[in-house]
């Protein structure tokens, strides 16, 4: 099972599941934590291969999105979660946009910081060049290149030297087996607009997230319960660049949810009371 780590302050109050992107680890929450465990229950995971699940980075020769986002889902079956409201970095948004194809009934809100939607032409060019030069060169030189381009000012160097230090606990199998993924991102999509998804949404986008912005912006045509903040002065990984805004947008978005899912249930007992 996954490594994973958990701040539990009430029964009673609402789980948030956090989730890091490539490279990283549960450490990248660090600056959430404060503000979040005051109001809700916290369920923090290393994905396979990373942080603390390194452990678990030779059990498949290759990844899939259902085989990782299972990984989540074990965990929260693990520890009796039945629902929860589930904040993303990067390539984490992926995994709860799979996660609420297979499995809704556990997801009440996503919110998506740096979200990866599908790539621009200049995402595709890059990810094209990541596949051919990804067996011959040492995966810290395509990472730190990949960390630049994502994360290029220099209000951005804090995020991006944190994401490269968690990296290097990452192997060169591990990286590649990641990495595969992004061929199979516009598949994802694709499956994921198939089913008109009703989950309420959250996208937190730094102004200078150059690689995804436009792209979410025309993925939000598509949704019904979506909403966008764009982060002034702040790069992809938004979560570090400007924590106190993403701290703010996100437990008022979870505390807005919550409380409109708990009207409808005691409206629906109500009704099947009578």
């Amino acid at each position: 099972m996954l490594f994973y780590k958990i701040i539990k302050k009430n029964t009673h109050k609402e789980w948030v599941v956090l989730l890091h992107g490539l490279g990283g680890s549960s450490n990248i929450w660090f600056k959430q934590l404060r503000a979040f465990k005051k109001e809700f229950n916290i369920l923090m995971v290393d994905l396979r291969g990373h942080g603390g699940s390194r452990h678990l980075s030779g059990e498949f020769s290759e990844y899939d999105w259902e085989l990782v986002s299972r990984d989540i889902i074990a965990v929260l079956r693990e520890n009796k979660i039945s629902k929860a409201h589930f904040v993303g970095i990067s390539l984490g948004t992926l995994l709860i946009r799979k996660i609420n194809l297979l499995r809704p009934d556990m997801v009440k809100s996503m919110i998506l910081g740096g979200s990866i939607t599908k790539f621009n032409k200049r995402g595709r060019f890059l990810i094209k060049i990541g596949h051919i030069m990804k067996s011959k060169v040492p995966y810290m030189w395509l990472y730190k290149f990949f960390a630049w381009i994502l994360m290029p000012k220099r209000n951005h160097y804090d995020s991006r030297m944190m994401f490269v230090k968690e990296a290097k606990n990452l192997s060169q199998e591990e990286f590649i087996k990641w990495f595969d993924l992004t061929s199979h991102i516009d598949n994802l999509y694709d499956d994921y607009y198939k089913e008109t998804p009703n989950t309420p949404i959250l996208y937190l986008m730094g102004e200078e997230d150059h690689m995804f912005i436009n792209e979410v912006n025309r993925c939000m045509k598509q949704e019904k319960m979506s909403e966008l903040v764009i982060i002034e002065k702040t790069g992809h990984v938004c979560n570090v660049d400007a924590s106190e805004r993403f701290n703010e947008m996100a437990v008022r978005f979870i505390k807005k949810q919550s409380s409109f899912i708990d009207t409808t249930e005691r409206i629906k007992e109500h009704l099947n009371n009578h």
